[in-house]
Order: C-alpha cells, then sequence, then structure tokens
C-alpha cells in the first residue's frame, strides 16, 4: 500500500469513528422537578445565583424573584427532535407533577408554576439557536435579612431565645452560602459573651413526613453547630437538637406561615 492510500485509509477510519459525547459541564445537575432532559442533550452552560430576578414570559410579564438556576441544554448526539417536542416535554412533565402551565406570548418557550418542597417555582423552558434550549428556574424566597449579634444578643436577653432563617439544600443537612453571614453573626455573638451557652433547636413545617421531618431538623440542628464549633467555640456550649413538625409558630396551611416555621431558633440555656 502507497503512501498516499495509506492516508486515505486513516481519514476513512477517523470519519467512520463516532465521536465521543461530550459530558455535562462541571458542576451541573438537572433541575429536580425536570430531570426527562431529552434524549442527546448535554448540560453546556449552568448558572446559580442566591438572589436574584427574571421577567417571565407570561401575559402580561411577571418578574420574580427569588433563588435563581439557570440551565442550558445543547444537542450532543442523535437528531433534532424539534422545538414542539421539547416544548411538550417539559409541558407533560408538568402536567404529571401537578404543576400550572401559564400562557405564553412567545411560541419558543413555555412557563410553568409548580411547588416543591412548599416553595413556589417558577420555569421557563426556551428554544436557543442551533437546536438547544434553555430552562431558567426561579424558587421565589424573599431575600434573606442577616439578624447582626447585638441584635440576636437582645432578643435572647428578652425573650430567652431567638429565630433565624437559616437555610439548607433541598432534603438535605448542608447549610447554603447565603446563610454563612447568619453563622459567622452566631459566632461573634458567643465569642462577645464566653459564658452564654445556647440550645441550637431545629424546626420544620408539616410538608411529608413528621418521623423524617425530626430526623432531618435534627440533623440541620447538629450542622449548624458544627459551623459554629469549627470556628473555636467550644462544643459544650452547644445543645443541638430537632423537633420536626413538633412545634410551629404559624399557620401551616399558608406558605407564609410554612416559611415562618422553617427555622433554627437559639435557645438560652
Amino acid at each position: 500500500m502507497n503512501f498516499a492510500s495509506t492516508i486515505l485509509v486513516a481519514l476513512l477510519a477517523i470519519v467512520a469513528t463516532p465521536q465521543q459525547r461530550q459530558r455535562d459541564v462541571g458542576g451541573s445537575a438537572d433541575y429536580p422537578l425536570f430531570a426527562n432532559r431529552m434524549p442527546g442533550y448535554r448540560i453546556s452552560d449552568y448558572d446559580k445565583e442566591g438572589f436574584s430576578s427574571y421577567s417571565f414570559n407570561t401575559q402580561p410579564y411577571q418578574t420574580i424573584e427569588g433563588k435563581y438556576l439557570r440551565i442550558k441544554y445543547d444537542l450532543d448526539s442523535g437528531e433534532y427532535p424539534g422545538g414542539l417536542a421539547i416544548i411538550r416535554n417539559y409541558q407533560n412533565a408538568a402536567k404529571s407533577a401537578g404543576a400550572q402551565i401559564l400562557p405564553s406570548g412567545n411560541i419558543d418557550c413555555t412557563v410553568i408554576k409548580a411547588n416543591r418542597d412548599g416553595v413556589e417555582v417558577w420555569i421557563q423552558v426556551y428554544l436557543e439557536v442551533s437546536h438547544g434550549y434553555s430552562l431558567t428556574i426561579i424558587e421565589r424566597v424573599p431575600m434573606q435579612q442577616v439578624i447582626k449579634a447585638d441584635a440576636m444578643a437582645a432578643a435572647i436577653d428578652k425573650d430567652g431565645f431567638v429565630a433565624l432563617d437559616i437555610r439548607f439544600a433541598t432534603d438535605k443537612a448542608e447549610i447554603l452560602p447565603e446563610s454563612r453571614p447568619i453563622i459567622d453573626e452566631i459566632i461573634s455573638l458567643l465569642k462577645n459573651r464566653p459564658s452564654l451557652r445556647i440550645g441550637v433547636e431545629g424546626h420544620t413545617d408539616n410538608t411529608g413526613n413528621p418521623a423524617s421531618n425530626k430526623t432531618q431538623s435534627n440533623a440541620r440542628a447538629k450542622a449548624v453547630a458544627e459551623a459554629i464549633a469549627a470556628a473555636g467555640i467550644g462544643s459544650n456550649r452547644l445543645d443541638p437538637v430537632g423537633y420536626g413538625q413538633e412545634r410551629p409558630v404559624a399557620d401551616n396551611r399558608t406558605e407564609e406561615g410554612r416559611a415562618k416555621n422553617r427555622r433554627v431558633e437559639l435557645v438560652k440555656r
């Protein structure tokens, strides 16, 4: 076989070899409510923000504030299923989950309103160029206010406890980065008052199973205590315990009430 024939055979082999599929971009994942991505697609872009706003393409437009997530999908293998198939895929998943499909003024997108673990969630599925599509998601929550150490101390002196809005990853005891400033203020409080001992009490709303809620609240209380102890506060000054849904402070029949019941309390010992 001459040199030219060898090159031709090599080129044909390269063309005939299937291209290796690309992986999802690092740190990305499908949104739990909509893990039914279209076949042959990969996550090419993944953007999260602790608090932002987005104008959803409803009639009229609605601007929603909360935790922001945008997932961009690109076609990696196979044939393009068509824009309508993509839209219907997510609309059908929404209907199965009991979510609401809102009227949209754009044929290239659909807007979905759902509920996840008691949190109102807005999702816009949008058809991108080059056969891609994206999901823009807002978990509707108010901007978190950080209570300063002095205010915590005043509440504890007056009432014997202070309730804090410490946020965790869904169904986990992982403290979200947005709540780190609150942990830092607790640490400042305990450093300023070296004789103060506190109970770190975890509480939930009544969504889900009571036994599971109690287990989760206990794990979250321990996670808060461990984060405080990691800053040099003696663990003998911290008493973590979880009460689950046993001690509500508001009406669990409303989202506002459930939000108040999902809390961590520091209680003077």
